[in-house]
């Protein structure tokens, strides 16, 4: 089903392979100068975007829901289905995983990344990071990633890969 973008005023954002509904979310909003309820508001949805970004997905979003936020948003709602857990995979929604080699490769935080039973990049072989290697400080959810660093001591995600766990 294709959205009605001619009618919104927003900036359009590109979808990136395997992206979290939370770091599109983060970028959408930033790109067009938006809070959570701002966004909310906007697309009559209210307080479900802030817990969507949190990863809380229970109750799971439904197709009228996923419709609204496509309608602002400009994204086909398969498209938006694809930034979330399949049916049938359970989503951990803290710690906030990162592969740093990944996020090195492409500056986005991935949905997969969030699945319970994922604890290594099946890309790079490498144990998830929970926390910024430096200073231990966990990651934020990833809607909040506007630098790609750690909000406490600033280290780039991308140089975190030096001590990822090989297996």
């Amino acid at each position: 089903m294709e959205s009605t973008t001619t009618e919104n005023k927003f900036f359009d954002i590109e979808l990136l392979e395997g992206e979290s509904l939370s770091h599109f979310l983060g970028r959408f909003r930033r790109q067009n100068y938006l809070t959570a309820t701002q966004l909310g508001k906007i697309t009559g949805l209210g307080a479900v975007i802030g817990r969507w970004e949190k990863f809380y997905f229970n109750p799971f979003p439904t197709p009228q829901e996923l419709e609204k936020l496509a309608d602002v948003v400009g994204v086909e709602v398969e498209r938006l289905r694809e930034m979330l857990p399949p049916k049938g995979v359970t989503i951990k929604p803290r710690p906030i995983r990162l592969c740093a080699a990944c996020y090195a490769e492409s500056h986005h935080h991935r949905i997969g990344w969030q699945f319970k039973d994922v604890m290594v990049c099946d890309r790079h072989n490498l144990g998830l990071l929970t926390k910024c290697i430096n200073c231990q400080t966990p990651f934020p959810i990833p809607s909040d990633w506007i630098q790609g660093e750690c909000h406490h001591c600033f280290l780039p995600f991308a140089n975190m890969a030096k001590r990822q766990k090989r297996y």
